[in-house]
């Protein structure tokens, strides 16, 4: 089974994309989402990272993403003290779920998530999508989306690399600035290339 990156920059459009390829049956596995999933109150994650930063545990002993977020993305140090955290989990349990998919007889699965380029996890992969949009599309989607403030987006989309530089390792890129449906047609087109390859009787 090929696992295909799908990234690209805050407010670009990735949960869009994954959806229209779940809709078309194609498994995505959302790194974000395994993310939360290994730092859960009583895992090992979840412990470091009180330590690091008792301040973002809320009453529940739950991590307090934004607030987490506010000062690892303003503070290169401290994110890369919890990407040192995280990421080895996170590749860890995503390795453990891509098993069960191929084992499923799945020819391709995505795997979504913000910072393969950043990371350099795209290149244990077999491939890279990039979503892109325009700067302030992106931006007027966060603050809609998470209630951020300009200047606090502006911090996050500084601490991504710039989108040219994750267009420039793509195997497919998708602008994801205009309609759902000019989006849409573009995933077809991608997957069409994708997935003869890997549907073929003789792989």
């Amino acid at each position: 089974m090929k696992v295909i990156g799908l990234s690209g920059g805050i407010g670009s459009g990735k949960s869009t994309v994954a959806q229209m390829l779940r809709g078309r049956g194609v498994p995505v596995l959302d790194a974000d989402l395994v993310a939360r999933e290994v730092t859960e109150p009583g895992l090992p994650a979840h412990e470091e990272i009180a330590r690091a930063w008792p301040d973002v545990i809320g009453h529940d002993g739950r991590i307090d993403r934004k607030r987490l977020a506010a000062i690892v993305f303003g503070d290169a140090p401290s994110r890369k003290r919890l990407e040192a955290i995280t990421h080895p989990r996170i590749r860890s349990e995503v390795a453990a779920r891509t098993s069960v998919l191929a084992a499923a007889g799945h020819p391709v699965a995505f795997l979504e998530a913000a910072l393969l380029v950043e990371t350099g996890l795209h290149k244990s992969l077999e491939g890279l999508v990039v979503v892109t949009a325009e700067d302030e599309t992106r931006i007027a989607r966060v603050i809609r989306r998470d209630g951020s403030s300009r200047e606090s987006v502006l911090a996050r989309i500084a601490a991504q690399l710039p989108m040219e530089d994750k267009i420039r390792v793509a195997d497919h890129v998708i602008d994801n600035s205009h309609s759902l449906e000019e989006t849409a047609q573009q995933v077809s087109r991608a997957l069409q290339q994708i997935l003869p390859e890997t549907s073929s009787p003789n792989r």
